[in-house]
């Protein structure tokens, strides 16, 4: 007999979920879920729609994300089209992905994992969180409010608005960057790049309280993916994907996102609406394996730019060569590549031809299948459609990083729980460590975000016959 305790539902993170453990009559945790309890159905709803307005639909998926469907949409309505879009239409679109890059990283350290790292994951949870942090260390707050506020506010400037634009379209995108827009995030970068460094010391400086965290948080053996380009550096916007095993040996040679479905599978649980993608050769689930920050850092030879590469190496010495494993240091790798990513918008934006007029290209379908792929804040984001001879959609399949992830999370959840969730007493801490795993991939489960707000937690633990014996309710 089990009793089980429930995590409903899982707070700061995008979206809505929730976590089962199961204790045996010990008190040992002996299994854990992540389910992903809310349904989407963009897939199907997609269908019947011409394949040129999958941009701004998807873009609704997510108000956190909507960059990042509207990129990889785009990207799979090139390949119907089967054109090729002017070089500057492809620099906008990785400066847009840049500065989703670098807003997205700031909100997940600063603000949703943020509490968790400066206060301790036993501060009093009504403190735990962004309030509380903006108390203990207001500048620290204000400072990546700030950093945010730069990724926010260029995108803005290049699309049009913060959230669900329509600027980018198969062929490209539909309007060129002015000058002044130019000039003005130049100007910026030395501040945005003085917050992200000053936040990699402070993650540095609280690394060794968090000794046990790093040994529990999804550590363990597995494969990872991310995207490359021919040359091996770390790439967001275009290139090959690379899967390499937990000794760093590639796994398949590296191939083009189109041939996605002969390396990746896709299964299904009935007790979570998420996919469970998994590497084919090893079945489901034995092919776990990793995607977003920490992953793009163990696959890419190099970043190829010069802070980002020194960070890189300081970065690589916590494993001493091999992929480093342990799924908390998905914070450290989140700040890396925001330095990353304000070192390659500056190079865009020193670009010459970054304000050329000619920025798309028009056609009509030419193909009757795509594949658009692209490197999400949280991971390999696929998209792939099928569009009958009037170009009108029969087929959508979108893999979103947090897929991709899935095994991993599910396998984090279990083992942090059962580190630390243990005997009759539910402690604050100990909960509350179950759900940092997850935040710690920082998932996006929603097409809206729940930065602040009242999210009631309830936890309830019940013994082996069905009866409640201890009950703990919260609001964060």
């Amino acid at each position: 007999m089990t009793r089980e305790i429930k995590i409903d539902p899982v707070t700061r993170i995008e979206g809505h979920a929730k976590i089962t453990l199961h204790q045996n009559d010990d008190g040992a945790v002996s299994d854990a879920r992540f389910h992903v309890t809310q349904f989407r159905g963009f897939e199907k709803f997609c269908e019947g729609r011409p394949f040129h307005e999958m941009p701004a639909i998807t873009a609704r998926i997510c108000g956190i994300c909507p960059v990042s469907h509207m990129l990889g949409s785009g990207k799979a309505g090139d390949e119907l089209m089967a054109v090729r879009i002017p070089e500057t239409a492809v620099a906008l679109r990785r400066l847009l992905n840049y500065a989703q890059m670098v807003q997205s990283h700031a909100l997940s350290f600063f603000h949703l994992s943020g509490p968790d790292l400066l206060l301790g994951m036993d501060a009093p949870a009504a403190e735990r969180n962004v309030l509380g942090l903006a108390g203990e260390h207001p500048d620290l707050a204000k400072k990546g409010i700030r950093l945010r506020q730069f990724g926010q506010e260029l995108i803005e400037k290049l699309a049009g608005k913060k959230i669900h634009a329509a600027w980018v379209v198969p062929g490209g995108v539909n309007k060129p960057m002015d000058a002044e827009v130019r000039e003005k995030f130049l100007n910026e970068i030395p501040e945005a790049m003085a917050i992200a460094k000053e936040a990699l010391d402070v993650f540095k400086s609280i690394h060794d309280n968090f000794e046990r965290e790093i040994k529990s948080f999804g550590c363990f053996p597995s494969a990872f993916l991310g995207m490359v380009d021919s040359d091996g550096h770390l790439d967001h916007y275009d290139g090959y994907l690379r899967l390499i095993d937990a000794d760093g040996h590639k796994i398949v040679e590296d191939f083009l996102p189109s041939d996605y479905d002969s390396v990746i599978g896709e299964a299904v649980e009935q007790w979570s609406y998420l996919k469970f993608p998994y590497y084919r050769k090893k079945g489901y689930p034995d092919g776990v394996y990793r995607v977003g920050p920490l992953a793009r850092l163990n696959v890419c030879d190099s970043c190829g730019t010069p802070e980002a590469d020194t960070e890189l190496e300081e970065f690589r010495g916590l494993s001493e060569g091999r992929p480093v494993d342990s799924s908390f240091y998905y914070h450290y790798a989140r700040l890396i590549e925001i330095v990353h990513g304000l070192e390659r918008i500056q190079q865009i934006l020193e670009w010459p031809d970054i304000v050329a007029k000619r920025v798309r290209a028009r056609a009509e379908a030419n193909a009757l299948e795509g594949v658009g792929a692209i490197e999400a804040p949280r991971g390999t984001l696929l998209h792939h459609y099928g569009i009958d001879e009037d170009g009108l959609i029969s087929y959508v399949n979108l893999i979103v990083a947090t897929g991709h992830n899935n095994l991993a999370m599910n396998h984090g959840v279990k083992q942090v729980a059962q580190e630390f969730v243990k005997g009759d007493e539910i402690q604050d801490g100990m909960l509350n460590r179950v759900e940092a795993i997850i935040r710690a991939f920082d998932p996006c489960l929603s097409c809206s975000t729940h930065a602040l707000g009242k999210m009631p937690i309830n936890i309830e633990l019940y013994d082996n016959k069905g009866e409640k014996i201890a009950e703990q309710s919260s609001g964060l």
